[in-house]
């Protein structure tokens, strides 16, 4: 597999209170909030999407459930990482599998044109491979316009950086 770039990473939180030492209270990161919870930076130099995703969200998008199963370790932090195509990150998920690693959702289409699939880190990390269109150059003549498709980025979900 080919890592095209660190689409996001983040916190997992637990408490909504804790917002407060990533923001105004402690770093001062200017976090958006585009759903309830889902507390967002997509502008930091050195990574696409920053974000703090709540543990029932990722849950939901992983499991499908807001309930993170007691069977695995609950993860402190997400990080993504997004290769070239829809189709590579199928390929990625699979190399995994060879590998001996577990998936804990396959390869697949997301309503907001995101494809993705995850596994946990030995760590307990919530590792995500990605394919996020947007944070794609889509040609040479858009070198300096790196969204790609506006129209995917509008309908990102909470919990999703990408």
């Amino acid at each position: 597999m080919e890592i095209s770039f660190v689409a996001g990473f983040g916190p997992i939180t637990r408490d909504a209170g804790a917002r407060a030492f990533w923001s105004a209270g402690g770093l001062g990161i200017p976090l958006d909030e585009p759903a309830p919870g889902y507390l967002t930076n997509d502008s930091l130099d050195g990574v696409k999407a920053f974000a703090l995703w709540p543990l029932d969200q990722a849950a939901e998008s992983t499991f499908g459930t807001s309930q993170w199963p007691d069977s695995r370790p609950v993860p402190q932090a997400w990080v993504e990482f997004d290769v070239a195509s829809h189709e590579a990150v199928a390929e990625a998920a699979a190399e995994l599998v060879g590998l001996g690693h577990e998936l804990l959702r396959e390869a697949h289409l997301e309503p907001w044109g995101q494809t993705t699939a995850r596994l946990q880190s030995p760590e307990g990390l919530l590792v995500g491979i990605s394919h996020t269109p947007w944070m794609h150059k889509a040609s040479a003549d858009d070198a300096d316009d790196e969204t790609g498709d506006d129209s995917a980025e509008a309908a990102l979900s909470p919990g999703q950086t990408s």
